[in-house]
């Protein structure tokens, strides 16, 4: 094995991160507590209706003709290019509401826009039991995850590593979700695909420096630790940044120029990239140094 052409010292600034984790940590729990999140229609329950034009149409008339019409608490997003049209339509509904929503949204339409010849090209609705469902089901699904994650890194390295993933895995996920509290951004279904994929990259990452502090370890067996894993950081560093860049460079492009339907979803990668490869050298790698230290003292 080559060494390094780097000799940065990350465990130094350890203690550091510690604290900026912290405060991020403890701020996004803040402001989710306080605020909660803006779940979308698929969680809270609703209609999504696309609707398109013949003709340009000002998006604030289009949303002042649907609080007219009773839909004050609607969102409405352009989809595609300008040329198009079109527009996403989201409102919220009582259960005994929902099936009327597209007739009155349609009566609307008829009424305020008909020299623009509007369609209704899709509607889909989710009933607020439904909602509260999915919305339960999503974060089972990241619970999952981060349960077999730490079975499997445990597995794979030592039962010391697996609490270092799993403390990376949340310290990114409730990050983000701290972000979209603040910026309050709909928070749906999507956007736990999106968090499901940033868990599978963050952890792609942090197995990449465990396994080469496991060879140091392996090679040097009365190595200090905190050596081994500052040489592992090194080694791996241009792997790290390279595949980081590359990734956060097609999400990106990906949120800039696909629109709005998968605008949030890539907001989301473009999140967790920056703030998965942060974590996997200044959060996984310090857990490990503490939980040896801990097993090293009831020993």
């Amino acid at each position: 094995m080559n060494k390094s052409k780097y000799n940065f010292n990350f465990v130094s600034k350890f203690p550091t991160a510690v604290i900026v984790s912290s405060l991020l940590v403890l701020t996004s729990i803040f402001v989710f507590a306080k605020n909660g999140l803006n779940y979308g229609v698929d969680f809270r329950g609703g209609a999504e209706i696309l609707i398109h034009f013949d003709d340009a149409v000002n998006l604030a008339d289009l949303r002042s003709a649907l609080g007219t019409a009773g839909f004050e608490s609607s969102s409405v997003q352009s989809i595609g290019s300008d040329l198009k049209n079109s527009f996403l339509v989201k409102v919220n509904a009582e259960e005994n509401d929902l099936n009327s929503v597209t007739d009155k949204i349609t009566k609307m339409l008829m009424s305020d826009f008909a020299a623009l010849n509007p369609e209704i090209d899709k509607t889909d609705i989710v009933g607020p039991k439904a909602g509260a469902q999915l919305r339960i089901s999503g974060f089972q699904a990241m619970a999952w995850a981060l349960l077999m994650i730490m079975v499997y890194i445990a597995l794979r390295f030592d039962y010391k590593y697996s609490p270092g993933a799993i403390v990376a895995l949340l310290h990114d996920i409730i990050i983000i979700i701290g972000i979209f509290v603040l910026l309050q951004k709909e928070f749906s279904l999507q956007i736990v695909g999106a968090l499901l994929a940033v868990i599978g990259y963050s952890v792609n990452d942090t197995v990449v420096v465990y396994d080469r502090v496991r060879e140091h370890e392996e090679k040097s067996p009365l190595g200090v630790l905190k050596d081994l894993i500052n040489t592992a950081l090194n080694e791996t560093l241009s792997r790290t940044f390279l595949t980081s860049i590359t990734t956060f460079m097609v999400a990106f492009v990906m949120f800039i120029y696909g629109g709005a339907g998968i605008e949030d979803f890539f907001f989301t990668i473009c999140l967790g990239v920056i703030i998965g490869t942060y974590s996997s050298l200044f959060v996984a790698a310090p857990t490990i140094m503490f939980f040896d230290k801990l097993i090293g003292k009831q020993e």
